[in-house]
């Protein structure tokens, strides 16, 4: 057990030495959007596979094109639509020139395309035997030739390992030749609330009860973070019960990582740190405990350990204080999970009021982090890490109300990340903002 005052970017450590990159599996291209790439990917044909035209137009021989951009007449032998095979493309000779669609292979002969736009007509005549250039062509070998593999050489690096399949990825690994891919598999986390004031959203109130806000919320933001996401339900101030529900997690559902909220604090019936000290004497299936005291606020009860080898990250109860932590500590658990690029997370600077108060030392991929000026003062707490809801307004940051109250939250824009040895936020000051949209 561990009760000494934690840094973030230590925390951050610690929570990162809980979690590996899952296995990969095969998937389909078209159905990986949004997966982690666990190799390297390469282009496994050339694109395009010819020489094919950029533009309507007619295909040409150079040759036939004067040096000063004078008017020439060619006679028109034939079309290539785009899609035609070997026996459409028959070449050109001195004086002709062939109709050609844009994507459509350039015919034995020609080295130019002449855009239809530059002809003495200005568009396809049907029926049309001979095609007048204009005066404005200008005589350049390969004009409006896109040579074979222009796009995409065979043997290229596409995709990098830890990398997410976007839309585009799938368009380049389509093109050439790509049909399945590596992929990490999407994890499965448990998340958890604690209390026995606790209410499943929808149900009725007694007295000294409230509506559990924290599993709702936690769990749309380890889908947000690319999890799929199993829910027990809130678990009461009881040490079986808690066992029983992380139990139905890990053996049930087979989760990758449990996400538990509140009772990790220092009071009678936290729950979750009687669990946790139960295993200093050889009890339950708690391994690898680790409750710390994290300098951030709010925030600061955390905890780390494993149930029956399931990584299993504690978070306060405190709703900004848990949204905070998923920020700081599960997504980055949830992102080496995914196999996504990247090893850190923020953190902080020396900073002070004359300097930027936060800089970000490393990051981890998809995350934004912005340098903005507040446009009014607050006061951060000493020797913590304060994580502030705050709202963009004309440029500049302002809170965006109680930095525990779940309605800031829902009506911020980032949160301020304001460095330890900063006691006092002035107007001016230059903030570094965890940007939540």
């Amino acid at each position: 057990m561990e009760s000494r005052l934690r840094s973030v970017t230590e925390h951050v450590e610690h929570v990162l030495a809980l979690v590996e990159p899952l296995p990969a599996v095969a998937s389909d291209l078209v159905d990986a959007d949004g997966a982690v790439l666990a190799e390297d990917l390469y282009a496994r044909a050339s694109v395009p596979p010819f020489e094919s035209a950029a533009m309507d137009g007619y295909a040409v021989r150079l040759a036939d094109l004067p040096a000063n951009g004078a008017p020439v007449t060619l006679r028109v032998t034939g079309d290539v639509a785009a899609g035609a095979g070997p026996a459409a493309r028959e070449g050109i000779g001195p004086g002709e020139a062939v109709r050609i669609m844009t994507g459509a292979p350039l015919p034995p002969g020609a080295d130019a395309v002449v855009p239809v736009e530059h002809t003495s007509t200005g568009r396809f005549v049907a029926g049309a035997s001979r095609a007048e250039s204009s005066v404005t062509l200008t005589r350049r070998p390969r004009a409006h030739v896109r040579a074979a593999g222009e796009d995409v050489t065979e043997g290229e690096l596409l995709a990098r390992a830890g990398s997410v399949v976007t839309a585009a990825t799938v368009g380049a690994l389509v093109a050439s030749g790509t049909v399945r891919v590596p992929v990490r598999r999407r994890p499965l986390v448990a998340v958890i609330s604690t209390g026995a004031e606790l209410v499943p959203a929808g149900g009725g109130l007694g007295p000294g009860q409230i509506t559990d806000s924290n599993a709702p919320m936690l769990a749309a933001a380890a889908r947000a973070a690319g999890a799929d996401v199993v829910r027990p339900g809130p678990v009461p101030d009881d040490p079986d019960a808690l066992r029983a529900a992380l139990d139905v997690a890990v053996r049930a559902s087979g989760v990758d990582l449990i996400v538990t909220a509140g009772g990790v604090s220092a009071g009678a019936a936290d729950v979750v740190r009687e669990v946790l000290a139960a295993s200093a004497l050889g009890a339950g299936g708690v391994t690898d405990a680790d409750v710390a005291t994290v300098a951030m606020s709010p925030g600061k009860p955390q905890a780390l350990a494993r149930w029956r080898g399931a990584p299993w990250l504690a978070l306060p109860g405190n709703p900004v204080g848990a949204y905070a932590s998923f920020e700081l500590f599960v997504r980055p658990a949830i992102d080496r999970l995914r196999g996504l690029g990247g090893s850190g997370e923020v953190l902080l600077s020396q900073g002070g009021n004359a300097e930027p108060a936060v800089r970000a030392q490393r990051y981890l991929p998809g995350r934004a982090y912005l340098s903005l000026r507040t446009a009014t003062a607050w006061s951060s707490p000493a020797g913590r890490l304060q994580a502030l809801p705050v709202r963009v307004v004309d440029g500049a940051i302002e809170p965006a109300g109680s930095h525990h109250s779940l309605a800031a939250l829902a009506g911020a824009d980032g949160l301020a990340l304001v460095p330890p040895d900063v006691e006092k936020v002035r107007a001016g000051d230059v903030v570094q903002v965890l940007m939540l949209r």
